[in-house]
């Protein structure tokens, strides 16, 4: 059985499954911090949804990563999810370059994950 879970007109934060959890790409929701902030505050949203499915970050399968600025932002992103994602779970992972939504958001992340 699909389940999406709080389903919007164009979204749902999640969707679980066959024992998969598929995130929506996450953004901050305060846009005034640099990318360090914005990516804390991403990571903690994946951290908080993927509990709720019965999920955490060492069960994260692939994530797909957008940066509005690559040359600018890409090391301090980098140091971020290395503190955050423990080495021996590291993903399958891409990160590109992206025009987003919104001119202040400097970050998208989106992941798959298996859960527990």
């Amino acid at each position: 059985m699909i389940k999406r879970n709080n389903p919007k007109p164009r979204l749902a934060d999640s969707v679980e499954y066959a024992g998969l959890v598929y995130l929506s790409g996450q953004v901050p929701t305060d846009l005034t911090g640099d990318i360090t902030a914005q990516t804390q505050e991403v990571l903690a949203k994946i951290d908080t949804l993927l509990a709720a499915s019965n999920s955490d970050k060492s069960r994260i399968l692939s994530a797909q990563v957008w940066i509005k600025n690559m040359e600018r932002d890409f090391a301090a992103f980098n140091s971020v999810w290395e503190a955050w994602m423990p080495a021996e779970s590291s993903p399958a992972r891409a990160a590109v370059e992206a025009n987003m939504a919104r001119d202040q958001v400097l970050v998208e992340v989106m992941v798959t994950a298996a859960q527990a």
